[in-house]
């Protein structure tokens, strides 16, 4: 490697993995029983670092790297550039960090990561737990001197998070005792102390004034997405969410039709009450009324989705990997609407594992149906998101472990969710899988509208062919208006969509960029192949090729791919 480049990665990698959160979630085990410092002054010190670090990587010689290189290059300035963003932007007339409280991600996250995937001894793990609680009270009071005016549903989400610590750590209490942990008269009085501090530290948060007001303007989120290595404009972005919601409505059409005469309904029942009807019908037994039985129909449905891809061979699986699959903890739930998945820490060595969550509660029983349960697991486990990430978490380069390239990672398994009913998986439900998956795919097209109204505060991006009143002067309630006429969501898991697509710029609009570039890069594919060339065969070429290239945007990994995929094949 470029030693010039190879010294400036390393610089990077030791100036991410000096914030403590960020050690956990990228799987080191030292240093863990510290908390992030939220303080400006902190954060000052951080963006000093990261713009002295930016210009001496502008500085290397371009025409001196490989191509391999050369997306390292370019993953690395993007990561401080997002970095610097964060930092840097502006609106309200106020930092991010001063108008976002997020305490409750630092205290329970790390916590919960040490409960459920840390491989170290119990007693190692209660240490470091026990020291986080202590420095509780303090890191509270650093939290609060940093904020003004905060996003009123910012400071709402950060309210509903707080309320499920103490139910995270009675787990921490329960584990300690069952080990007979030495130090267990501290941990609880240092429970009790931080839990104190955390109810203060609520009740001052909710006397605060706030502000509805969230949105960065065009020429922030432009430099945002930038950043994060999206190269189509805000236009380009926004008739991309057109396009999709119609020809996603054509194809519910289409499916609806089908159904309603094969179950005997009026030609007449709308998208919306087939859907009821089929949620009725493929409902998850539940003995008991126990939602937790749910949990056993999804680890049979991975069972049965990795039999199948083995009998087709059709994708390749990594050296050492595993998959749990767990309920959302409570102060987990406000952030995850259905279910979600925690990648394996990419620099633990070991077994790479990953973590699917699935919120559960009487008010989301249809998110999990029989019929929904599997588009979910080949999303969130195998081939999806799990085994790309799984893949990726062994990469040898280190600016790639480092790299959450959300367009890739959704493109991905959006794109799966299609492509594995199309090789007949549960042939016999064809029609009834993908009406489900398609109503709920529908999401990532007011995804794109929101994301960009959110950030942009330009309420035209809302129009995205969807007769639904857009008027309403509350940004959450438009917004919110045009995701239920799109997906007919039931409004908990609206206000948890709405909640994050506010507070993760950027990230809502990537799951329709990423699905549009990778089956473009598909078609380019399979456009550019030999004439003789099985159609099979490709895929399996491409999903190797993707596979093993690593984290990038979707942008950056289109031309990489197109190489990868197309010399082998030619060569035959």
């Amino acid at each position: 490697m470029n030693e010039a480049l190879r010294d400036l990665i390393d610089e990077l990698y030791k100036h991410k993995v000096r914030v403590p959160i960020n050690r956990l979630t990228l799987g080191l085990l030292d240093g863990l029983g510290e908390l992030t410092d939220p303080s400006a002054e902190a954060e000052e010190t951080a963006l000093r670092s990261a713009r002295t670090l930016l210009a001496r990587l502008q500085g290397v010689d371009l025409a001196s790297l490989s191509a391999d290189e050369a997306i390292d290059h370019t993953l690395a300035v993007q990561l401080l550039e997002q970095e610097l963003f964060w930092g840097e932007a502006r609106f309200n007339g106020r930092s991010h960090l001063q108008q976002t409280p997020m305490a409750g991600d630092e205290l329970g996250d790390g916590v919960y990561l040490m409960l459920v995937n840390d491989p170290r001894p119990a007693d190692q793990r209660l240490d470091d737990i026990l020291a986080r609680l202590l420095a509780t009270p303090a890191f509270l009071e650093r939290m609060f001197r940093r904020l003004h005016t905060p996003v009123a549903r910012w400071t709402a989400r950060e309210l509903s998070t707080l309320d499920g610590l103490p139910s995270l750590h009675d787990t921490v209490e329960r584990l300690a005792e069952e080990v007979h942990y030495p130090k267990l008269e501290a941990l609880r009085a240092a429970r009790a102390t931080a839990e104190a501090a955390i109810t203060r530290y609520a009740e001052a948060l909710r006397a605060l004034p706030t502000t509805p007001h969230l949105h960065i303007g065009v020429e922030q989120t432009e430099r945002l997405l930038r950043a994060k290595g999206v190269t189509l404009s805000l236009d380009a972005l926004h008739q991309l969410a057109r396009d999709f919601v119609a020809r996603n409505r054509d194809e519910v059409e289409a499916l609806r039709a089908r159904l309603v005469g094969r179950y005997g309904l009026p030609q007449d029942t709308t998208a919306e009450a087939l859907q009821e009807h089929l949620n009725a019908r493929f409902a998850v037994a539940l003995p008991d009324g126990q939602l937790e039985a749910v949990l056993e129909v999804y680890e049979a449905e991975h069972r049965a989705i990795l039999a199948f891809i083995q009998a087709q061979d059709l994708f390749p699986m990594p050296p050492d990997h595993d998959l749990r699959i767990l309920r959302t903890p409570p102060f987990m739930a406000p952030l995850i609407p259905a279910g979600a998945m925690m990648p394996p820490p990419p620099f633990r060595e070991g077994t790479q594992t990953s973590l699917v969550y699935l919120t559960l509660s009487e008010a989301l029983r249809d998110e999990h149906t029989a019929l929904s349960i599997p588009a979910m697991m080949v999303h969130e486990g195998i081939p999806g998101h799990h085994l790309q990430l799984a893949w990726a978490a062994g990469h040898p380069s280190i600016v790639r472990r480092l790299t959450s390239a959300n367009d890739q990672a959704e493109g991905w398994t959006t794109m799966l969710e299609d492509w594995m009913l199309d090789q007949g998986y549960r042939a016999e439900q064809a029609d009834e899988l993908r009406f489900i998956t398609k109503r709920d795919i529908a999401r990532i097209g007011p995804r794109v509208a929101i994301d960009l109204f959110f950030m942009t505060g330009e309420r035209r991006f809302l129009d995205i062919g969807v007769n639904v009143d857009l008027s309403h002067p509350d940004p959450f309630v438009a917004a919110g208006a045009l995701l239920r006429a799109v997906t007919g969501f039931v409004p908990e898991r609206v206000e948890a969509e709405l909640g994050w697509y506010s507070l993760h710029r950027g990230v809502p609009l990537s799951y329709l960029l990423g699905n549009h570039l990778i089956w473009e890069t598909k078609r380019s594919l399979a456009n550019a192949a030999p004439p003789n060339a099985d159609p099979l065969a490709l895929d399996r070429a491409f999903h190797r090729a993707f596979l093993e290239l690593g984290s990038m945007p979707m942008a950056l990994a289109q031309r990489a791919l197109l190489t990868r995929v197309l010399s082998p094949m030619e060569a035959l």
